[in-house]
């Protein structure tokens, strides 16, 4: 097996509702599971990133949203070994229990430190116990797990480094494209599984009387799921599915560096392509990962949780790189499209997994088609504008680099910003 069909093939998960709660819920089910007792209390320790993502997410099976009720439900009905999908059981009683959690005051959420790494430390203290979950650099990455003081388990850290780059980073624009030209398709047939799950996202969401962008979406495409509008019918498959993933509703997504949104921008617009222009499976598949090796590379520059749209910016453009390959884009389009892309939303926020990613992903969608459509008829912006490198790698580092380090102080005041939204809720 080709090194980068492994890289995406162990880097593809379903994810229930927004990565980073289901993240809080699996650290705290699986520090449940060394204690025993009265519950005393559950603190969380999030960095700025995890802290942020989860402030107003939406909780699977549940109406409301944010790291408490993720951490709540997490001890309640959180089934550890279900990793990212830990909360895929939860109940109306599970849900009355867990509010009781909260109005006891038995939960205490802290930000930790403003960094773009993912970092949660799960503290579950009761009577007799005090047990300890830490999960670092991955959402289901648990590094030490300690109780009563002692280490139970202890993960040492893997090396991603060769030569002292990321294994992604050896590689250039061109590597890839010959690789999904060449690669044999047995090897990657795996990707439609992030089609089927994303698909029945996307249709969890249109039977829901909770989504409302996903109805206008579709009202704005000829009132069909799949209209003869490439944009429109793209907007409306990756937004949908997003909106669907933001407010919880009971279905997974497909993710990729961690991300559901990341995984439904980088898959579901080259669906839309691929439906209305009648394009091979084989051709979409190859797309598909296309759109993924781009997307992780602009995002191992970044970090997992910077305080840059990952999902409009990273995604994005492997995203409208992928488009422009469906439609016979060769190495210098999708050059330009790097450029297009780096040179209009490179510097949009992330703040938070909420309602929010949906109107991001629709601005994503929008600037991807803009974008193909100029670098197809070979129009870009210059190499020597703006953050634009020399190369298209040098682009997409540069793209990552105005995130971290470029926006920690950004990261910063946007929590300042919902700690302060937290204390006029007191």
């Amino acid at each position: 097996m080709h090194e980068l069909t492994e890289l995406i093939k162990n880097d593809m998960k379903p994810a229930l509702g927004v990565t980073e709660p289901g993240a809080i819920a699996y650290a705290v089910s699986k520090a449940k599971e060394y204690v025993g007792g009265e519950l005393k209390s559950i603190v969380v320790n999030l960095n700025s990133g995890m802290y942020k993502n989860a402030f107003t997410c939406g909780i699977p099976n549940c109406k409301e949203v944010g790291s408490e009720w993720a951490a709540a439900l997490g001890y309640v009905a959180g089934v550890s070994d279900l990793k990212l999908l830990s909360l895929s059981k939860v109940n109306e009683k599970d849900n009355e229990l867990a509010k009781k959690l909260i109005d006891d005051g038995k939960i205490k959420i802290n930000l930790r430190e403003i960094s773009s790494n993912i970092y949660i430390e799960a503290i579950v203290t009761t009577v007799n116990y005090i047990a300890k979950v830490i999960i670092e650099d991955a959402h289901t990455n648990i590094t030490k797990i300690i109780v009563n003081d002692k280490i139970v388990y202890e993960k040492q850290k893997k090396e991603i480094k060769v030569d002292g780059v990321k294994t992604i980073h050896k590689y250039k624009l061109k590597d890839f494209i010959d690789y999904v030209d060449s690669v044999d398709i047995s090897e990657i047939e795996f990707v439609k599984v992030a089609y089927q799950v994303n698909l029945e996202l996307f249709d969890e969401a249109m039977k829901s009387d909770r989504t409302t962008f996903a109805h206008e979406l579709k009202r704005q495409n000829d009132d069909k799921i799949i209209s003869t509008d490439e944009k429109n019918t793209a907007s409306l498959l990756c937004n949908a599915a997003i909106e669907a993933r933001v407010i919880g509703l009971d279905k997974p997504a497909m993710s990729i560096t961690g991300s559901g949104a990341h995984g439904i921008i980088a898959t579901m617009p080259l669906y839309a392509v691929y439906k209305i222009e009648n394009l091979s499976d084989e051709k979409l598949y190859r797309a598909t990962m296309l759109s993924y090796l781009i997307c992780t590379y602009i995002k191992e520059y970044s970090g997992k949780l910077s305080a840059f749209c990952g999902c409009a910016i990273a995604a994005g453009t492997g995203m409208a790189c992928a488009i422009a390959y469906l439609k016979g884009g060769k190495e210098k389009e999708l050059e330009y499209v790097v450029s297009n892309m780096a040179s209009s939303i490179t510097g949009m926020i992330c703040d938070g997994g909420n309602q929010g990613c949906t109107m991001k992903g629709v601005v994503a969608v929008d600037a991807a088609f803009r974008s193909v459509n100029f670098a197809m008829n070979g129009v870009h912006i210059d190499k020597v504008h703006g953050i634009n490198g020399d190369t298209p790698e040098d682009t997409m580092r540069n793209m990552g680099l105005i995130a971290s380090p470029g926006m920690v102080g950004t990261e910063k005041t946007i929590v300042d910003i919902f700690e302060n939204k937290s204390n006029r809720k007191v």
